[in-house]
């Protein structure tokens, strides 16, 4: 299953004979990197081995080390698209970082695993993602015996270490982890058994725990950036909020070196697009330019969507017009973000204590099971779905917006589009207690029991895409 870092010419088959072999399992890496890595960046692979992975992500620029010049060869031949070197990390030229890179399998066979994701930086931006597959160290008595009995290629694996000490050796190293996960019950292809076990039983908590292989994505450590030096645009979304316009406009803070405030108006009964209009016309701050829209169609979702589009500003940002989440907290978001703590900020009503009628004692308990829930599926910590505020990076939104197929258009909220896209673009998801206050106009637009509904389908949907991901077929 896993091809060997050293030439044992002779001795051992060619690369093609394993992959046939073993294509069942090298089919399910191969869609775990493709999950991981969107198409058309810039990846590094390091000891490439054959280079099925590198071809597999379809990078814009692929480069493939290896010091094996059997496996170099091989990958040359069957690759020619992607660059392949026969040097070692430390000899990599470091010209120009790159976006993923990819570590399978190879940190159980370096010597020094903390020294090795040190050279890492030399080959990072800010933005980079590392992936890292090894195996677990249960199945060392197993790999053992399937060695022995050539059902693998013989390897030398000298690190057999848990999860815990490779988010420690990335810590050691500079780095931070943003998810985790653990797949492959059983690494051969047995009909219907396979899928069972692989797709199902697999995804499990504390079973996963007998899984072959365990993953990790981490990112160079947060780097903070210069506040001024980036505009922000709130979006806020209003249907018959009338009433919480002139104190929206009022209460927005001035964050970075500007701030656009972008209505975005839901066919209101109560007059709140008049509202709108005539708070533009007459406001008195100059400090903060104000634009409005209206939906052509229905949700917040759309809502958010209409505003993200027409923002202007370096940074996005999320506010409920119903004002239940205080605009004078967002600077709290704007500062996380620019100092690097995280790549989407994520507010949650469920730290702080809330006032007495802000939420409902089901939607409470709802918004509790979601999160465990969401947790469990996404990888990272997540404990309030649907807290209104959201901030990221625009160019981080992009992509969002680019992968936006992979899931559907049906989510009226707009909270899931965003933290499904942040989870699937390895955004690190860092959540910000907010303070939760009662309405002080109008009255709440959520349909307690048809959303719960619409969530619980969501949810389901969200497991089918990052739990049971599908395999491609057997290769040629």
């Amino acid at each position: 299953m896993v091809m060997k870092t050293f030439s044992l010419q002779g001795v051992f088959k060619d690369y093609s004979y394993w992959l046939k072999k073993n294509w069942y399992y090298h089919s399910y890496c191969a869609a775990l990197y493709k999950f991981i890595i969107p198409p058309h960046r810039r990846v590094l692979q390091i000891q490439c081995k054959s280079g099925y992975l590198l071809n597999a992500v379809q990078p814009s620029y692929g480069v493939g080390i290896d010091i094996d010049s059997e496996a170099i060869s091989h990958a040359q031949q069957h690759y020619p698209l992607h660059r392949f070197l026969n040097q070692s990390l430390s000899d990599l030229a470091s010209d120009k970082p790159f976006d993923y890179i990819i570590i399978s399998g190879a940190l159980m066979e370096t010597d020094d695993i903390q020294n090795f994701l040190r050279l890492l930086k030399n080959h990072t931006h800010a933005r980079s993602r590392i992936v890292v597959d090894f195996y677990s160290t249960l199945w060392e008595p197993l790999l053992t015996v399937a060695t022995w009995l050539k059902f693998r290629q013989p390897t030398l694996l000298k690190n057999w270490v848990s999860v815990y000490d490779m988010k420690n050796f990335f810590y050691l190293a500079g780095f931070e982890t943003i998810t985790t996960g653990k797949q492959f019950l059983f690494p051969y292809a047995i009909p219907l058994l396979s899928w069972f076990l692989n797709t199902l039983v697999a995804t499990i908590p504390f079973l996963n725990n007998l899984c072959l292989m365990q993953w990790l994505v981490a990112r160079p450590a947060g780097v903070d950036q210069d506040p001024l030096s980036l505009s922000v645009s709130v979006i806020i979304t209003c249907k018959n909020e009338r009433g919480n316009i002139r104190a929206a406009v009022q209460r927005c803070p001035l964050m970075g070196k500007s701030t656009e405030l972008i209505f975005v108006e839901g066919g209101s009964s109560d007059g709140t697009l008049e509202e709108i209009k005539n708070v533009i016309a007459t406001h008195s701050r100059s400090d903060i330019q104000i634009r409005h829209f209206v939906q052509s169609g229905k949700g917040k979702g759309d809502a958010v969507r209409i505003g993200f589009a027409a923002a202007q500003g370096d940074i996005l940002m999320i506010l409920d017009g119903d004002l239940t989440t205080p605009p004078e907290e967002l600077p709290k978001f704007f500062d996380a973000l620019v100092q690097g703590k995280g790549d989407f900020i994520n507010g949650s009503r469920l730290v702080y204590g809330m006032e007495s009628e802000a939420m409902r004692f089901l939607n409470l308990i709802a918004n509790y099971l979601f999160g465990i829930g969401f947790t469990w599926l996404l990888g990272q910590r997540i404990k309030d779905t649907l807290c209104g505020t959201k901030v990221l990076f625009k160019h981080d939104y992009e992509k969002i917006a680019e992968q936006r197929a992979f899931f559907g258009n049906f989510d009226p909220f707009g909270d899931f589009d965003l933290i499904f896209g942040a989870a699937k673009q390895q955004l690190k998801i860092v959540e910000m207690p907010v303070h939760y206050k009662n309405r002080t106009y109008g009255t709440t637009q959520i349909s307690r029991f048809t959303h719960g509904m619409l969530l619980l389908r969501m949810s389901f949907f969200a497991f089918r895409r990052f739990k049971c991901r599908s395999l491609p077929g057997k290769e040629k």
